[in-house]
């Protein structure tokens, strides 16, 4: 049991520092609902593809705010709050 413990720790922590990392970097990342196009794509009649309705997850933007930074930003409005 143990000699499994201390590894998966390990493995875990560099996860956790890595997503962290990622999230400072690079707070926003593509919708998964649109795949950061803004807007679903639909067809014609013939097949041809054409712009549908703009999404409503991201606002047509096609970037969303990652759940990492966000928890972030809310810890630290928090913070702000209570040292004021």
């Amino acid at each position: 049991m143990t000699p499994l413990v201390l590894p998966a720790i390990a493995t875990a922590l560099i996860v956790t520092l890595g997503y962290a990392m990622v999230c400072a970097a690079s707070p926003f990342g593509t919708c998964r609902k649109c795949t950061g196009l803004g807007f679903a794509l639909t067809t014609d009649r013939r097949g041809n593809p054409k712009r549908g309705k703009t999404c409503r997850r991201c606002k047509g933007v096609g970037k969303r705010i990652r759940l990492g930074r966000h928890l972030f930003n809310l810890a630290y409005r928090t913070w702000r709050a209570g040292t004021r």
